[in-house]
């Protein structure tokens, strides 16, 4: 299978054919990341450009890498020190982008279907990198990458994704991405935490994290947004660790060699338990130097792999 889509804007509408083949052409990725020079002319000559209006360490930090890896020229924008802070809309700023000879964009914005508006907009192509609540579809196939690379397939595995699901943009895609390759996917969290009617999703939805966690070969813990405990969705910090952490007894319930995943940054102590975060369960670093590689892909498929013509 070719890909033929100009943009990668969710997973919601990707068919398990096409993230098969992203997640195929990650592994020879994958592979130029072990080597002692990382440095490959797939995309040389091509300009990949980072425009994030949201705080990003692994997310934009991985796209930079990955574009260096394959040869091809990135710029990075910050919108704190450009002409967004004057009042410039995101499709002028996307048509300055595209003026200089963008060839790819990869977006993160605070608004759901911001990158949607800016593929309608320029010719390049655009990754969403995270939009509002809505999609983070680059950490859903770093996440499923990573249980194949381990489990060796998706299909019939029980994943389990714990915590605050409504604010969630990595939840959603993970469900997107686990339940189109054939996963069964249970949700649970406090009951102020869970989208109304998302059982039409396909997945389960577990009131006691215990249930959740009964069988599961995969458990994603979900980052707890600090900043929601002042609107009141659950009692406290530490209540929360209580009916919710992740800890050793409770990772029991769970199939012997489950693996551990969290999109990061943790709150150690809340979410997850530093005695789980860092056991032999865990692939959180892994899922880091994943990250990298799944992003190679999107960019050799988008970017038009190979020497530009002359």
């Amino acid at each position: 299978m070719n890909w033929k889509r100009k943009d990668l804007l969710g997973l919601q509408n990707l068919s398990a054919e096409e993230i098969k083949l992203i997640l195929d052409t990650a592994v020879p990725m994958k592979e130029i990341l072990g080597r002692a020079i990382k440095k490959v002319p797939a995309l040389r000559g091509r300009t990949v450009v980072t425009l994030f209006y949201e705080p990003s360490t692994r997310t934009r930090t991985s796209f930079e890498l990955a574009a260096k890896y394959l040869s091809a020229d990135s710029v990075n924008i910050s919108t704190a020190t450009s002409s967004v802070v004057k009042g410039e809309t995101l499709k002028d700023t996307a048509r300055t982008l595209a003026a200089m000879g963008a060839d790819v964009v990869i977006l993160r914005h605070p608004m759901a279907g911001a990158p949607n508006l800016l593929a309608r907009t320029i010719r390049a192509a655009v990754i969403n990198a995270g939009d509002g609540a809505h999609e983070h579809p680059t950490q859903a196939l770093l996440d499923m990458f990573t249980v194949r690379e381990k489990k060796g397939e998706l299909a019939g595995l029980n994943v389990a994704i714990i915590g605050d699901v409504l604010h969630s943009r990595v939840a959603r895609s993970n469900i997107w991405g686990f339940t189109k390759m054939g996963a069964r996917v249970r949700i649970c969290g406090p009951a102020t935490m869970i989208p109304p009617e998302i059982e039409a999703t396909g997945v389960q939805v577990c009131t006691r994290i215990e249930e959740a966690l009964d069988g599961a070969d995969v458990v994603m813990m979900l980052r707890i947004q600090l900043e929601r405990q002042q609107q009141g969705l659950f009692p406290s910090i530490r209540e929360y660790a209580r009916l919710f952490g992740l800890n050793r007894e409770r990772l029991a319930l769970a199939r012997p060699g489950a693996l551990v995943m969290h999109p990061g940054p943790m709150n150690r102590g809340v979410e997850i338990s530093p005695e789980v975060a860092d056991g032999i369960n865990s692939v959180i670093n892994e899922q880091v130097t994943n990250g990298v590689a799944v992003r190679m892909a999107l960019l050799y498929l988008l970017g038009g792999g190979g020497i530009p013509d002359a």
